[in-house]
């Protein structure tokens, strides 16, 4: 999976008399028309089949950040066609970009707000949300639209897929025809899991690095279930499987542990930056949710984090993460402990 970086110079629109005299909604109206002549301008047709084939999304907002344009590759990364979003703001539980440690940028930190408000580009690695539930990781890129008098008028966003697991991912398509993938959600099962951390902890006691484990466990799972059904139920593992993937990096492995437990081998070692990783684990599932008639359904995880030591085996470090996990449930779940 490719990461690509789209630079867009500042896009000038097609000119319009402004008069600063006029009272604001007058102003914001004529903004409007000038950006709706440059959405609807024939001669940009073409460049709007060149950025429908880019692989990267593209997305045009008004001032308002309602969303006005939307690439086919939008759709492609999202899960969101066009007429879905046409109209809409992005935070109307649509994209609803997060940044790593948790923080609903709609409401503050907004890059394109920020791009509007000053003219200024600007590029940011964030989490997005996809509409099957999970969490994306993307680059994206704000660009002021301007008319020709200077005066901004929208805003274009591209954004790439940056997900880290490539390696990981092409792993799992190998080993697909012997069983080492979970059917339901598609990540590697625990015998994949299994065989990677018995070579990883062979290297540990031969005087390789270390590693970290991070064990997870979907909150109150069973009343989740009686609740709204299995089907939905199996709905939100493949969710949480796929937020969990999506956000570990290349060193990483993650897989279902069975049921609603999930495991991450990390390829760090130092306690801060694992507890850092399983705290973002904790946070993009903690801002997922699936859609369901209008209806926003979430789950939180609770975790346990600890990291491999050369007299550590399977049994005594997984004795030491569940207990781990064990005691961020009865602190109150939704939240590590290390």
């Amino acid at each position: 999976m490719a990461k690509t970086d789209v630079h867009l110079n500042v896009v000038q629109a097609s000119d319009s008399d402004w008069c600063h005299e006029l009272p604001d909604s007058v102003i914001e109206a004529r903004r409007l028309a000038s950006l709706d002549s440059f959405l609807d301008d024939a001669a940009l047709g073409f460049h709007w089949s060149i950025l429908d084939s880019l692989e990267d999304g593209v997305y045009i907002t008004d001032l308002d950040r309602r969303i006005r344009y939307w690439s086919r590759s939008a759709e492609r990364i999202t899960g969101f066609a066009a007429e879905e979003v046409l109209g809409h703001s992005c935070s109307d539980k649509i994209l609803r970009h997060m940044n790593a440690e948790g923080v609903c940028l709609c409401e503050a930190g907004c890059p394109l707000r920020a791009v509007m408000g000053d003219g200024r580009t600007r590029s940011a690695n964030v989490f997005l949300h996809h509409k099957a539930g999970h969490r994306v990781p993307v680059h994206v890129w704000g660009v002021a639209i301007r008319d020709l008098t200077g005066t901004v008028i929208g805003a274009f966003e591209t954004f790439s897929d940056t997900t880290e697991t490539c390696a990981a991912i092409e792993r799992v398509h190998a080993l697909e025809n012997v069983a080492f993938v979970d059917a339901l959600t598609g990540v590697p099962n625990r015998r994949s899991f299994e065989s990677e951390f018995a070579g990883r902890l062979a290297t540990l006691r031969h005087g390789g690095p270390a590693f970290g484990l991070v064990l997870c466990d979907i909150d109150h799972f069973k009343r989740f279930n009686d609740e709204h059904g299995h089907d939905v139920g199996d709905a939100v593992l493949t969710m949480v499987a796929r937020t969990l993937r999506h956000a570990c990096r290349s060193g990483d492995m993650m897989a279902r542990w069975g049921g609603e437990e999930f495991v991450i081998l990390t390829g760090d070692a130092v306690g801060e930056r694992v507890r850092a990783m399983a705290e973002r684990f904790r946070s993009v599932v903690e801002h997922s949710w699936l859609d369901r008639n209008g209806l926003m359904l979430q789950v939180t995880i609770s975790l346990g984090a600890t990291i491999a030591g050369p007299e550590d085996d399977q049994g005594t470090l997984f004795k030491r993460v569940d207990e781990l996990l064990y005691a961020s449930k009865q602190a109150g779940r939704n939240r590590v402990t290390m």
